[in-house]
């Protein structure tokens, strides 16, 4: 059994100006380093300029952008897709990112963290779900969900109440070792016929 700490992919979803996807970054990413069982690497999709037209022959720069991001993905274990809900869905740069890749999706598991709107961006969630099926990949089952984010923290980027917030992303991140774990061993043993 191998126990290196998993490789987990912390893609921010959002790119929207004015975005409060960075102070949940910094609380999501200090719960991951709070564990042995993780190392994490963090996408950012402000940082992306992958272009909305796909093309199965891209130019030169979308190839350079490529050779940055898809390396990253690939050499996931596992990865954590930070998302809000916009008009009852995720964002399109983050679909971009999606759909500009495939094999580095199969076999892996995804955990969700949403915010925005009364749903706390389950909704976006509930999409993505769909999504990733159909790219071979699992997801977990318990997510964490921030409605009314911008309220539930104060100064500093610090959660006012971090009890509930906290616990839903040990239970999150439990899931996502166990299957991590899981899935890394069967693609050792037996490569992923996706």
């Amino acid at each position: 059994m191998d126990l290196t700490p998993l490789k987990l992919t912390v893609i921010v979803g959002s790119n929207r100006e004015g975005r409060f996807a960075p102070v949940l970054a910094d609380w999501l990413v200090g719960r991951v380093a709070g564990r042995d069982d993780f190392t994490a690497d963090v996408v950012d999709l402000a940082e992306s300029d992958l272009p909305t037209a796909l093309s199965y022959a891209p130019d030169e720069r979308v190839r350079a952008e490529l050779a940055r991001i898809s390396p990253r993905l690939d050499d996931a274990d596992a990865f954590i897709v930070l998302t809000p809900e916009y008009n009852h869905s995720f964002p399109a740069a983050l679909k971009n990112l999606i759909d500009w890749h495939y094999t580095q999706w199969q076999a892996k598991p995804v955990a969700f963290v949403s915010y925005g709107g009364i749903s706390g961006g389950l909704r976006a969630v509930e999409q993505l779900r769909q999504v990733f099926a159909e790219l071979h990949a699992v997801t977990v089952r318990d997510t964490v969900s921030f409605a009314g984010t911008r309220d539930l923290f104060g100064a500093g980027g610090r959660l006012k109440d971090p009890a509930g917030p906290d616990a839903a992303a040990k239970t999150m991140l439990d899931q996502l070792a166990w299957w991590g774990t899981a899935l890394r061993e069967a693609r050792a043993l037996h490569p992923y016929a996706g």
